[in-house]
């Protein structure tokens, strides 16, 4: 692992700047092997899956929005729909994850997309002091307060993860 924002991608390092949150860019974690999904970046880190913010892209009525979700659980598509007042809500492919945010799956960071985009953020993310996310790369995360993060990212807080029985 290295402590560095040279491995993030730069549209990301940028944003972070950008927000005055330069403090951000020497906390990045950079490591050899792929953090692509929550749980190798868990095991990466060292942290709880729910630790996590996943950053996932979905299209409601063929328009994109980003849900943040804590690593442990999983979207409720149809939560996200009645949040949004959707006809249809679906998981965006990987070229529209590529158009709206300018990253590919894996790497999506909650903020400093490519477009201005709908963000929903679980409330599941509040749990924890830290919470950790992808800094454009599948191979680079940062660690930011869930507070700041859903407020940097201009989201809503809502419940929309899968609710257990």
């Amino acid at each position: 692992m290295t402590t560095t924002d040279s491995a993030a991608h730069p549209r990301f390092v940028e944003a972070l700047r950008g927000l005055g949150l330069d403090d951000v860019t020497g906390r990045i974690r950079g490591f050899p092997e792929a953090t692509r999904t929550a749980a190798e970046a868990a095991a990466a880190i060292g942290c709880e899956l729910s630790q996590i913010c996943k950053s996932l892209i979905f299209a409601a009525d063929g328009e994109p929005v980003l849900v943040l979700m804590d690593g442990a659980s999983r979207v409720d598509v149809e939560r996200v729909r009645e949040e949004l007042g959707a006809a249809k809500v679906t998981r965006a492919d990987a070229k529209l994850v590529r158009e709206t945010t300018g990253y590919a799956i894996g790497g999506v960071p909650p903020f400093g997309h490519r477009t201005k985009t709908r963000v929903l953020a679980d409330r599941s993310l509040l749990a924890h002091d830290v919470v950790w996310a992808a800094a454009g790369t599948p191979y680079t995360v940062f660690p930011m307060a869930p507070g700041d993060l859903v407020a940097h990212a201009g989201a809503t807080l809502v419940e929309v993860r899968e609710r257990t029985a």
